[in-house]
């Protein structure tokens, strides 16, 4: 099954679960809570506030030697949308991808995903702990701030936690 048969397959539309696949084509899910998604949407309104030229959206797939993932949220420039478009998933990776940590990620899968969006042309790859703590990411090593949106903050607050 490939990653277009699995976008339109009716029985994996609705899931409850982030669908991702391997280097071998098998589906990967893992499950989002809501405090996942909250912050991730933050990040996205955050995103469509700080940063010029281009679109921020969640779910972005990228193919890569290691099957599709999926970032949590992406920030792509207009230009590489005109290069794109809608392309299901992207051969290359947006300028910015953020993944959001949940206790069903480990460091090493991070780890290898962030080696994965840069081996597809990413130029930053963003961190978000379940404290909102933002940690950036150039390919070469950890930044004090990003690059491509320098007024991004370092932690992402939701309305309840104080």
């Amino acid at each position: 099954m490939n990653w277009q048969e699995i976008c339109a397959h009716p029985a994996l539309k609705d899931l409850p679960f982030k669908l991702e696949t391997d280097r071998w084509g098998h589906i990967v899910m893992s499950p989002a809570s809501n405090r996942h998604s909250l912050l991730q949407g933050e990040i996205q309104a955050l995103l469509r506030r700080f940063a010029d030229d281009g679109l921020a959206f969640p779910e972005c797939s990228v193919a890569t030697d290691a099957g599709v993932k999926v970032a949590d949220v992406a920030w792509a420039s207009t230009a590489f949308l005109r290069r794109h478009g809608a392309a299901n998933p992207y051969p290359e990776a947006p300028e910015i991808v953020i993944e959001v940590l949940s206790a069903s990620n480990s460091r090493a899968e991070m780890e290898e995903k962030k080696a994965l969006y840069f081996a597809r042309g990413a130029q930053e790859f963003w961190l978000c702990t379940d404290a909102g703590e933002i940690v950036f990411y150039g390919p070469s090593s950890q930044l004090e701030q990003s690059l491509l949106v320098p007024g991004f903050p370092a932690r992402v607050t939701l309305p309840f936690d104080a």
